[in-house]
């Protein structure tokens, strides 16, 4: 074997006789979304301590780095932003929550809760994942939040209904498209127009969907008009 060269002839590749390298602490765990893997996976948040290595060896402390996060399955390491984006299942239940909230609100706004309107309101919340949900829950529920906040049908949408939709729909609305925000404004409006023209109430609650969806007022008007328009 020539000198300088390893198996099959190839060069050797010398020691590497100085470098750094990471010792990592486990400081904490749970599920989030990987980017890597493209799902909800298990992760474990970690802290590290950077040495000088000789020979491989730590032998001088360099610092601390992290914290970051690793994903149990592919091991990549991701900035600890990443578990500010919800779990599939998490993200899920966010929106068949806000559609939901939505629903009800736009019901309460209209004052009747004429069937054709619980009927596309039920099916609406059906598809969003409430798969048990039926007309007459709805009206209960619209007929229970009515006596909880002693308001009339048909009125502007008060405090505590604009506060109710804004805790169901600022924490989603990041984490939808343009698309997707303009879908559930779009199901609101369906749901209105279902048995009529927008009322003055209905128009407020969508408006201030529209705002809780980051959408903005002249998209509001677009996608209203758009709504009475068949398809």
């Amino acid at each position: 074997m020539l000198p300088g060269r390893g198996r099959n002839g190839r060069a050797a590749r010398p020691a590497r006789i100085l470098g750094t390298g990471t010792a990592w602490t486990a400081v904490g765990d749970g599920e989030f979304f990987c980017p890597g893997c493209g799902g909800d996976r298990n992760y474990q948040r970690l802290t590290g301590r950077r040495r000088f290595t000789l020979l491989g060896v730590p032998v001088l402390p360099r610092g601390e780095t992290g914290p970051v996060v690793e994903c149990a399955a592919c091991r990549r390491h991701f900035g600890t932003d990443v578990l500010d984006h919800p779990t599939t299942t998490r993200f899920s239940a966010m929106l068949r929550d806000a559609v939901h909230t939505v629903a009800l609100a736009v019901l309460a706004a209209g004052g009747s809760c004429a069937r054709t309107a619980l009927e596309t309101a039920a099916c609406a919340v059906r598809a969003a994942g409430f798969d048990d949900c039926t007309e007459e829950q709805l009206d209960a529920l619209v007929e229970a939040l009515a006596a909880d906040t002693g308001r009339v049908g048909g009125e502007p949408c008060g405090a505590g209904l604009a506060i109710e939709l804004h805790e169901a729909l600022d924490p989603l609305a990041p984490h939808l498209a343009p698309a997707g925000r303009e879908s559930i404004l779009l199901q609101g409006a369906r749901i209105a127009l279902a048995d009529g023209p927008y009322t003055p109430a209905e128009r407020e609650v969508l408006s201030t969907v529209g705002a809780a969806l980051t959408i903005c007022g002249d998209d509001v008007t677009r996608l209203l008009a758009a709504a009475r328009t068949p398809s």
